[in-house]
């Protein structure tokens, strides 16, 4: 250990902050160089510095951490034009629905019944399992010249499906299902419903102004939806999450907002938030459940093939397509470490469970995106195939 013992108990608050950005900014280096993610190299800097510096979280880190981890689900929900979805409805919400439905019920099935996980652990562990990363897969969308194409639409819209059942799972299945979840709920549709509206209007009125009071009402809404929630004993990314994609118009046609907002919370809220999260994987307890993450692996991979390549099949794809769509559908990466991070924030799964999930998480963000961009590149059908005249998705990757 450092001399310094334990990082997180430091009392110079700009010091530690100097120590978790510095790591931010190292991490983003990595991820220009190897072409990675950054918050997957953020994660895994976590880890090291977790297991090797001690280093750990305290009550304003927690804030900024959390903050980021629901700001990063709005921007998720806001990665998908309204107009896509509406083209692609039918084949995204099949292959959606399937692609969280197998999954969970496998994990959650394996984590109860052979893992002997408690309940609310093998909760956790389907809803983890279940996901399908938005970043990861636009990147490689955008890589691979797919992100204007027809194919490459269906992907994202399907993403879009599947991780909305995610955050419904994660927000519903442990709740208290009393006034304040009532409460909550109907809060949210009422956001829903005003947000699109009232963020025009803030803008028309007030202008572009140095203070950004359009962005400060935003989240004075997020917050206050994200504390209803935590009384609801919920959790706040799931208002964030359809926040963010009813805001999708709005910000498409905002550009510059939608860029500041995704400049402050990738630059300064989610490298908090990953590494917070790498922080809590005990290298010792990974290889003591190597065997759990491995089957774990195979579980997640496998229920999505279940359920996807068929699915994908009807819709007259090519096996290689239907193969490579399902693969992409098979990564995860952010709801997957926000699912385990909430699951140990509120004590359903201990630290070797956590280690295990984001182990797992981890290993679905790399091992199918290689398979499937090495082995089952698309074939030249769908790569020609235009959007049939929709307008290109105007969106940067989210932590690519």
């Amino acid at each position: 250990m450092l001399a310094l013992g334990h990082i997180g108990s430091l009392e110079n608050v700009w010091l530690l902050a100097a120590i978790w950005m510095a790591l931010a900014f190292f991490g983003a280096l990595l991820a220009i160089r190897f072409r990675i993610s950054a918050a997957l190299i953020e994660i895994i800097l976590g880890i090291l510095a977790g297991n090797f510096i001690a280093l750990a979280t305290n009550t304003w880190i927690d804030f900024v951490a959390g903050f980021g981890s629901i700001m990063l689900t709005f921007l998720a929900g806001a990665e998908i034009n309204p107009s896509v979805l509406r083209r692609q409805w039918r084949p995204a919400f099949l292959i959606g629905a399937v692609s969280f439905a197998f999954p969970f019920a496998a994990a959650f099935a394996f984590a109860l019944f052979v893992g002997h996980w408690s309940l609310d652990a093998a909760k956790v562990a389907g809803v983890a399992m279940s996901t399908t990363s938005v970043a990861v897969v636009y990147a490689v969308m955008l890589e691979s010249g797919l992100a204007g194409k027809e194919f490459g639409q269906l992907i994202l819209a399907a993403c879009f499906v599947t991780d909305l059942g995610t955050v419904l799972a994660l927000g519903l299945l442990f709740a208290d299902y009393n006034g304040w979840l009532v409460l909550f709920v109907a809060a949210s549709f009422v956001a829903a419903f005003a947000l699109p509206r009232l963020l025009p209007v803030a803008f028309l009125k007030l202008g572009d102004r140095v203070s950004e009071p359009g962005s400060r009402l935003l989240f004075a809404i997020i917050f206050l939806l994200a504390g209803l929630a935590t009384l609801a004993k919920s959790e706040g990314v799931l208002p964030a999450y359809i926040l963010g994609f009813v805001s999708a118009g709005f910000l498409l046609s905002h550009i510059e907002l939608a860029r500041k907002l995704r400049t402050t919370t990738m630059s300064l809220l989610t490298p908090f938030y990953f590494i917070k999260a790498g922080t809590y994987v005990s290298i010792l307890q990974v290889i003591a459940g190597i065997k759990m993450i491995a089957a774990l692996f195979f579980v997640k991979v496998i229920a999505k093939f279940v359920g996807i390549w068929p699915a994908t099949r009807r819709f007259q794809y090519t096996a290689t397509d239907a193969t490579y769509l399902t693969l992409m559908m098979a990564t995860g990466l952010t709801f997957g470490t926000i699912s385990s991070l909430y699951g140990l924030g509120h004590h359903y799964v201990d630290q070797l469970q956590y280690s295990v999930l984001v182990t797992v998480v981890i290993a679905t963000a790399i091992i199918p995106t290689l398979i499937a961009q090495v082995h089952f590149p698309p074939t030249q059908e769908v790569l020609e195939a235009e959007s049939g005249g929709l307008e290109e998705v105007e969106v940067a990757v989210r932590g690519a």
